[in-house]
């Protein structure tokens, strides 16, 4: 049974507009069908802050794998498109995180769904709020919209767009 899911991707080194085509080139050919794809935005990095700046965007998709599957072939993706863990929260060609899977609730060593960080970071919350403003957070119900409105701080983020496709610059979907 398919589930709908919420990506959040990132990248801040190298091309990084590439890096974020490349990884959505990425999922397709993993088994997440995906949906839409949300603007590209720009933001300043958060928590170490000595770093380049990043380029972000969400993903609405479709997968048949349940969430520790989707996790693994998240970060095959990653290592793939180059990225190699040092730093924690340190620049990288390129990050996945899975920001919602459905309704579903989880917390283990390797993975926390919701993200943990999503209801504080501007640059997940305005591209998520392109795709489901009125998506609600699982464990504390409030809305894409109402978490962003309530944000404050969350780091500065600009929307730069960077996709060609529709009007709607939006990535095409699966077909």
């Amino acid at each position: 049974m398919k589930k709908l899911v919420y990506l959040g991707l990132g990248s801040n080194l190298g091309e990084r507009l590439d890096n974020l085509r490349r990884a959505i080139e990425e999922l397709r050919a993993a088994g997440v069908a995906v949906c839409r794809v949300s603007s590209v935005y720009e933001s300043e990095p958060v928590d170490y802050t000595a770093q380049p700046r990043f380029l972000n965007a969400a993903v609405e998709a479709e997968t048949e794998l349940m969430p520790r599957q989707l996790l693994r072939r998240l970060q095959q993706i990653e290592s793939r498109l180059g990225r190699r863990r040092g730093r924690r929260r340190g620049p990288r060609t390129i990050d996945i995180d899975i920001l919602l899977f459905g309704d579903h609730v989880m917390h283990t060593a390797a993975l926390t769904i919701p993200h943990p960080r999503l209801a504080q970071r501007r640059f997940v919350l305005e591209p998520l709020r392109e795709l489901a403003a009125g998506l609600r957070h699982p464990v504390n119900r409030q809305t894409v919209s109402e978490l962003l409105a309530g944000l404050n701080g969350g780091g500065q983020v600009k929307k730069v767009g960077g996709w060609p496709g529709p009007e709607t610059g939006h990535l095409e979907p699966d077909t």
